[in-house]
């Protein structure tokens, strides 16, 4: 098992606004048990360009890429990967020899989490939030063969999001036949607005599934008051899990068990136990 530093180390970094401790604990988790000399450090870059032209400078292997520079990164790498394309969004880069090629790993996530949880997909929806892990959401929404309505008050990014999908917009009401809720903004999130639910009472209760992407903590207020009501939810943490499984795998070429996926992320949220 590594658990020392040395000149052949293999270097791996998350680019965040506010970065967290989760993405360490997690990769360097998996990096230990599985007797992998990588080593993955969290950062809060000051200077985006500067900090794209140092995975390439630096040789670093690859980075998670997390709000407000999904989108920032696209014309500072090589190219994009089908999965950030489509959506134009990018939250995991990959650095071959000097090539940045970007990824959506939370796509595939949201897809897999639709399968396994046995989202019917002639659910009407109302996703809440129009940034770019709101687009990478509705892309998978949408290939799960469902349709909605996009609420989002940016006048700008909810139309947008919305005709690209084919989906219906509105700023803030979110329609009554509404039974899939999806949270994709910063409402629950601990240090942003904790204490919001990002839906009511009452549009929970006329709803099939609740799903929040905020993992931070992964029991939002949003997922709490799905319990409460007695309506099955999926949550960030879960969104998190394999998004991060699935960056390890592009980074590494070792894709991990579920078991060890499920043994990392328990020790990432140990911290916040």
């Amino acid at each position: 098992m590594v658990n020392y530093v040395d000149r052949e180390t293999t270097l791996c970094i998350s680019l965040a606004a506010r970065p967290s401790n989760h993405g360490v604990r997690f990769h360097n988790w998996l990096y230990a048990e599985l007797g992998l000399n990588y080593l993955y450090k969290a950062v809060a870059p000051t200077d985006i360009t500067a900090a794209v032209a140092g995975i390439r400078g630096l040789d670093i292997r690859g980075a998670g890429v997390s709000m407000p520079y999904k989108q920032d990164v696209i014309p500072l790498i090589d190219a994009l990967d089908p999965s950030a394309e489509r959506i134009n969004a990018v939250n995991t880069i990959v650095n071959t020899d000097g090539e940045l090629v970007g990824y959506n790993t939370d796509y595939v996530a949201v897809a897999s989490l639709l399968r396994s949880h046995g989202v019917d997909p002639s659910l009407p929806v109302a996703v809440r939030g129009s940034g770019g892990m709101a687009n990478a959401v509705v892309a998978a929404l949408a290939d799960h063969g469902m349709s909605g309505t996009v609420v989002a008050r940016n006048a700008e990014t909810g139309p947008a999001l919305a005709e690209r999908y084919g989906w219906d917009w509105s700023p803030e009401e979110v329609p009554a036949g509404a039974r899939l809720l999806v949270n994709v903004t910063p409402l629950g999130m601990s240090g942003l607005a904790p204490e919001a639910q990002a839906f009511s009472d009452a549009e929970i209760t006329a709803a099939d599934i609740i799903f929040d992407v905020v993992a931070y903590p992964v029991r939002t207020p949003l997922i709490a008051a799905a319990e409460r009501l007695g309506r099955p939810s999926i949550n960030g943490g879960e969104v998190v899990a394999l998004q991060a499984a699935e960056q390890f795998a592009l980074y590494t070429g070792v894709r991990p068990t579920p078991e060890q996926v499920e043994a990392a992320e328990a020790f990432a949220n140990e911290e916040n136990s």
